[in-house]
């Protein structure tokens, strides 16, 4: 892999690294050059093995060894110092990598072969996203759909806390919302809205019913699903909770569901 020294921030070359502090910046930046960040040896080496492809490297010298990519992919090599000016921050991983944004299945596409899907509405905290994709990998959920107004499952921060696992999950973004949920209920998933509502089923009666495809929506911090989320449902699912606790961090609702309604067998 050609190795290229790199001496002065303002190279024109890094300019897929340049303020990777500046969220806002970065969410409409990314998806416009068709691209994400990977950080560390053992992120990219998940992307590269879900068939991602590098745009290029940026790492200080003393990481060269830990990492292995394609031949054709340029190897920036800084001083720490300079890594931290163009990026923003101290860079303690090791390696970061400007990867191709790959191209997203359709929702029927990811609906086909699926029994569990996690579907996320207006949740916009990377890491929560991050967390919940870990979940979904971790306890056996085939996919996940993101809403219009969900963060971006491939910004950096959403990658580093799944370890990777958003290139193990397939997912897309719903074109349409709640339409999205039609779409699911048509193929045979009984939709079930985790919110908090007077009508609402506990989760282990949901559970108890025995659907064979279910759909797991997931509302945003703070205010929950929405209302028209809620109406497009077939079912308002509640978790049980106790000491006085009304619900769990969002991340944490998706491992407790995932885990109820996992398909027996």
């Amino acid at each position: 892999m050609p190795v290229i020294p790199i001496a002065d921030a303002a190279d024109a070359r890094l300019a897929d690294y340049r303020d990777l502090t500046d969220v806002a910046l970065r969410r409409r930046l990314e998806p416009e050059r068709g691209l994400y960040m990977a950080e560390g040896a053992k992120v990219i080496e998940r992307a590269l093995a879900a068939g991602h492809e590098p745009r290029s490297v940026l790492m200080s010298e003393r990481w060269l060894d830990s990492l292995t990519v394609p031949d054709a992919t340029p190897v920036y090599v800084a001083p720490a110092e300079v890594l931290e000016a163009v990026t923003g921050y101290q860079v303690h991983r090791g390696a970061l990598a400007a990867m191709e944004r790959p191209s997203l299945p359709s929702l029927e596409r990811i609906a086909r072969d699926a029994r569990r899907i996690v579907v996320l509405e207006g949740i916009v905290d990377h890491t929560n996203v991050g967390a919940i994709f870990r979940s979904a990998a971790g306890i056996g959920a085939d996919a996940i759909v993101v809403a219009p107004t969900c963060a971006d499952p491939l910004y950096r921060r959403s990658v580093k806390v799944s370890m990777g696992t958003v290139f193990q999950v397939p997912w897309t973004r719903a074109q349409e919302w709640p339409g999205a949920l039609r779409t699911l209920q048509e193929a045979g998933f009984a939709v079930a809205a985790l919110a908090l509502a007077d009508d609402a089923v506990s989760l282990d009666e949901f559970a108890a019913a025995g659907h064979e495809r279910i759909a797991i929506v997931m509302g945003a911090e703070g205010d929950g699903l929405s209302r028209a989320a809620q109406q497009a449902a077939d079912a308002v699912v509640t978790i049980p909770m106790a000491g006085g606790v009304d619900s769990l961090n969002v991340a944490a609702a998706s491992a407790v569901a995932l885990w109820a309604l996992r398909p027996a067998g």
